[in-house]
């Protein structure tokens, strides 16, 4: 197995825990160059991109050249093998269809802020599809909701990592907006069963992959301070520039064709995220503070 990051937003020293393992090998390159791996992959997953709100707001044209030029080399990387591409949600933008399913077009403002993250991953979907039925590529996509869980880096402007620092530390938590927009917790472990679950199988996709049970955000600043025992209070800040007011996945497909759902319940996975977080927090791995942007 052979992990290709440029490391650029990556937490420190991710891979530690893998790099020393016979077969698992490290290769530091930014895949808006060709990818020189020498042995033919038997599949290869491109999830390579800025993910964090902050991120692809400090990096936009970089964000873009990696749902573009990112996703030509790796398909040229796949050559015959199969092909997953790790897509998004935000395909659907704020959406007017509730819950979202796959036949749904979306509802993405092409030159707000974000729109560098949404339209590059709908170029890579489109590019993926294209190179399937002009060139026979085995490819899959899969459209992934609010994954989260242990290794996020608190300062990413996400959501989960934002609260639990947040309330780890002492801090208020920040809500963006009234904190009523929803979102739908898909634990780190559920979404790795299904990427593996449709790269084992000849599906096309695009099919959701996500947690179907819907949370405000309130709710869920609300929960990490109980789940934490924090103190910390919770403010509002102002909204987020086309912050999906709604968010939750329609997964019928994916039960039917990968036999796949969610089996962590938000509890579950957040008491697991925080049990990281603390661990973190307490030998000095994290920094503060944390502030959410987009949740």
């Amino acid at each position: 197995m052979t992990a290709v990051d440029n490391f650029v937003t990556a937490l420190p020293g991710a891979l530690d825990e893998l790099a020393g393992r016979s077969g698992f090998t490290v290769l530091e390159h930014d895949v808006t160059e060709p990818i020189p791996v020498a042995d033919a992959p038997d599949v290869v997953f491109h999830l390579a991109s800025p993910a964090s709100p902050r991120d692809y707001l400090d990096r936009p044209v970089e964000t873009l050249r990696a749902g573009a030029l990112g996703t030509e080399h790796a398909l040229a990387l796949a050559a015959g093998a199969r092909f997953v591409l790790a897509s998004t949600s935000e395909v659907y933008g704020d959406p007017l269809e509730h819950p979202q399913r796959e036949t749904y077009w979306g509802n993405v403002n092409p030159i707000g802020p974000r729109s560098v993250y949404d339209e590059a991953k709908r170029y890579a979907e489109a590019l993926t599809f294209a190179m399937r039925r002009s060139r026979g590529a085995n490819t899959g996509v899969a459209r992934i909701f609010n994954t989260y869980g242990p290794g996020m880096r608190p300062g990413d402007g996400r959501m989960i990592p934002a609260f639990l620092t947040q309330a780890l530390s002492g801090q208020p938590l920040t809500v963006a907006g009234t904190g009523a927009q929803t979102r739908s917790l898909c634990y780190v472990d559920d979404t790795v069963r299904g990427l593996l679950a449709l790269a084992s199988s000849a599906h096309s996709g695009p099919v959701n992959l996500g947690n179907p049970h819907e949370m405000s955000v309130r709710e869920i600043a609300e929960y990490v301070i109980a789940l934490t025992g924090s103190r910390s209070s919770i403010v509002h800040v102002a909204a987020a520039v086309d912050d999906p007011h709604r968010r939750c996945p329609d997964i019928t497909l994916a039960r039917r064709v990968l036999g796949w759902a969610p089996t962590v319940a938000a509890g579950e996975g957040l008491r697991r995220t925080a049990d990281w977080f603390a661990a973190a927090v307490s030998s000095d791995v994290l920094g503060f503070p944390a502030q959410s942007v987009y949740p």
